[in-house]
């Protein structure tokens, strides 16, 4: 569900389990007058607890089992008031405050990352985490405007394998790249006014164009997301190599480790990210501006002309599919632009209107940056190579001084840490598929520092597999870039076009005719990608967005499967069962009788009819064997004791000592003649359901749990071993009972 703190949105967990309808209040009525049937009337009164579940010190004369006991609070110990971090907040809850939930001290891991990504944040906190106009140009925008420093040089990258003399048609093609830039910029202003709470490509096709367009662009911006990342830092660490030739043979690791740089920072929360990435973008803007006016002038300077580029020989000819393949390639400059929608809820109120504000300075800056880059690299005759784009034009412009070291270690920086804007929006995306069900449900946890940190996890292991996978080259990485972004634009757009037909409200039909441009252009983008980069690496993404969209839907089919089978029923509980008989007949066989019927033992909905049968394993009957063995009788169900012994002489020795003890409980003995421990437990248990199928086996393991890790390997792991094969059995209950030895 999402929760108001301040009228800001809260997305929290709890989103995966909606309100319960009247049909569900219901049938619970009904499943409670059977539970009301079968407990005769009683229930159980808060009276009869030994404690007092509020944690509260009282000494009032209470039920309990006896009318003369009393409630009793924990102990305190030395110097503690006996809560342990919890506080009453009315009759029946307790609050957690941030004490409760500190991790124990031999917790280590859990205390190192206390550490390094600091102390919890309540949800009340989420107020004090949205962000200004600034810091959020910053942090949404960072990857579209980071992209000016890769677009233009990947697209002469194409122009380039015709010659020198088609590096030309850089400014056509770059010009219709900044009209569509404004266009799609546009159509995501209508989004933001028609989905203020934040209407991503997933939400806005979903409810517009139905559940699988909705899918296919959430798997578009997967893949646009993760490649966000990887490409983003791989730039990032070329723009590095660039200036220190030296360090090019650790660019995979260089990679790697600015991946773990940006989720440590990420997994503190958002506005410390937003702290951290503020000042690297606006000194990349401002150095990329510095760069266009200086080599603007020094242009003018010499009559506006054309310095010649350096040879360069053509290995295929100028036709309509360069021309396409280099209109791709320069469209990566675009990736980042729909992020602003998708993250409105981070935003101060008016939310949407600072979003609408925000957006519209973004696009006009990656307007600017990008066509007077794409214009002086044709002034200044610039082709790709060794060195990048943007070092060459900072180099030729301001030569290897101090402004040339500061846009160099700014575009390493932006780069870098452009990958921020996919680390806000990615597990974000998560959450609506989890809370739709069609991802898994983890995916809907808030961390420590309000912020998704499994989606946040998981986007940075995947992107790192990617920099290791492709040696950290950003141009064999570009090639599957485009594709998922664009077709999320188009899905969007469309998505939106609908939205106004069907709504028909104020200036509906502009606001239709920008989206349904925008949908259209995309579109053809989408189309111009997939053919003129299929070759070159886009049949990757082509095969993986189907891919991902058939594991949404599986796994939407098992959270179905699951809510059918494990929802409540009117008729839980109507059939009442006869008395379990241990010969075998009656109820125990599963017959009917004059009481009614006995349901299997995961069929069982009230208390009346569940059958129990507890086995204790006992290996030996030392201190933690009697603790197990007391639990297991103080249930008040019939109690079996098991023995596994490989030979007479030690069934000999099990049967001395139980009577030694007193043969308090039935002792089964298992003779192992091939001195196997776990398997013959496992199918003991299988055969006594087979015998008593209505029967329900509770197995009470004696467990030791040590101080330190490596005394594991001093002991045996039985009780594990068994945990592991018979948890996949019908009508078995597993418990463990913990003994701690001192040393």
């Amino acid at each position: 569900m999402t929760a108001t703190v301040d009228e800001t949105v809260v997305l929290l967990p709890s989103a995966a389990y909606p309100e319960p309808t009247d049909r569900d209040l219901a049938v619970l009525r009904e499943v409670g007058r059977h539970w009301q049937q079968a407990l005769g009337g009683r229930r159980i009164s808060i009276s009869e607890l030994p404690v007092d579940p509020d944690l509260a010190q009282r000494s009032g004369r209470l039920r309990s089992t006896s009318r003369m006991e009393r409630f009793v609070g924990g102990d305190p110990g030395p110097g503690g008031d006996g809560t342990h971090g919890f506080h009453a907040a009315g009759r029946g809850t307790v609050v957690a405050t941030e004490e409760a939930i500190t991790p124990p001290h031999h917790v280590r891991l859990a205390q190192l990352r206390r550490v390094l990504l600091g102390p919890p944040l309540a949800t009340t906190a989420i107020v004090q985490e949205r962000l200004s106009n600034p810091v959020a140009l910053a942090v949404l925008s960072s990857d579209a405007l980071s992209s000016v420093a890769y677009g233009t040089e990947a697209m002469l990258s194409v122009l380039v394998l015709a010659g020198s003399s088609a590096l030309g048609l850089s400014l056509p093609i770059g010009a219709v790249i900044v009209m569509l830039m404004l266009i799609v910029g546009a159509s995501y202003r209508q989004t933001v006014r028609a989905y203020p709470h934040g209407g991503g490509s997933y939400i806005v096709a979903g409810d517009n164009l139905g559940r699988l367009p909705g899918l296919l662009a959430a798997a578009g911006l997967m893949t646009d997301y993760v490649l966000t990342v990887a490409v983003s830092v791989t730039a990032g660490v070329a723009a590095i190599t660039s200036a220190l030739p030296p360090a090019r043979p650790y660019t995979v690791a260089l990679g790697v480790a600015v991946i773990a740089f940006i989720l440590a920072v990420n997994l503190r929360g958002i506005r410390q990210s937003g702290r951290v990435f503020a000042l690297p973008t606006y000194a990349f803007v401002a150095g990329i501006l510095l760069l266009i006016v200086v080599g603007l002038a020094q242009a003018a300077a010499r009559g506006w002309t054309a310095l010649p580029p350096p040879p360069a020989r053509a290995v295929e000819g100028v036709g309509m599919l360069l021309v396409l393949r280099a209109f791709a390639s320069g469209c990566s400059a675009m990736t980042g632009i729909e992020a602003i929608s998708n993250g409105v809820p981070v935003f101060r109120p008016p939310e949407w209107r600072n979003a609408r504000t925000t957006l519209s300075w973004m696009v006009i800056l990656l307007a600017v940056m990008f066509s007077g880059i794409t214009l002086l690299a044709h002034l200044d005759g610039t082709v790709p190579g060794q060195e990048t784009v943007l070092s060459q034009l900072a180099s030729h412009t301001f030569g290897r001084g101090v402004v040339y070291g500061y846009i160099q270690v700014a575009t390493a920086l932006i780069l870098a840490l452009a990958a921020n804007t996919a680390f806000s929006d990615f597990p974000r995306l998560l959450y609506f598929l989890a809370r739709d069900r069609f991802a898994p449900r983890p995916f809907l946890r808030m961390g420590d520092r309000l912020v998704y940190s499994n989606g946040i996890v998981v986007l940075a292991v995947v992107a790192a597999l990617l920099v290791v996978a492709f040696h950290g080259v950003t141009d064999r990485l570009i090639a599957l870039y485009a594709v998922g972004v664009f077709l999320a634009f188009t899905l969007s757009q469309l998505g939106m076009t609908v939205h106004w037909w069907r709504g028909r409200g104020e200036r509906w039909v502009r606001s239709m005719l920008i989206n349904g441009l925008g949908a259209t252009l995309c579109a053809v983008v989408v189309a111009v990608i997939a053919v003129a980069k299929f070759v070159d690496g886009a049949w990757l993404v082509v095969i993986v967005v189907p891919m991902l969209v058939y594991g949404f839907l599986r796994v939407h089919a098992h959270y179905d499967c699951v809510e059918e089978a494990t929802a409540p029923h009117p008729a839980a509980g109507q059939h009442r069962p006869i008395p379990f008989l241990p010969d075998g007949n009656g109820g125990g066989q599963g017959g009917r009788g004059e009481a009614g019927y006995q349901p299997p033992p995961e069929h069982a909905e009230t208390p009346d009819q569940v059958r129990h049968l507890v086995i204790v394993p006992v290996a030996w009957l030392d201190l933690a064997s009697l603790r197990a063995l007391a639990y297991a009788v103080s249930v008040g169900k019939p109690v079996l004791a098991l023995h596994v012994a490989p030979d007479e002489d030690e069934a000999r020795r099990a049967r001395r000592v139980w009577e030694a003890w007193g043969n308090h409980v039935p002792l089964e003995i298992i003779m192992s003649p091939y001195r196997a421990v776990v398997v013959p437990v496992v199918n003991y248990v299988a055969a006594l359901q087979e015998r008593h199928p209505k029967l329900t086996v509770s197995v009470v393991f004696p467990e030791l749990v040590l101080r330190r890790r490596w005394h594991t390997v001093l002991h045996n792991h039985i009780p594990l071993r068994c945990r592991v094969l018979l948890r996949v059995r019908h009508g078995v209950v597993l418990t463990s009972v913990p003994f701690h030895p001192p040393c």
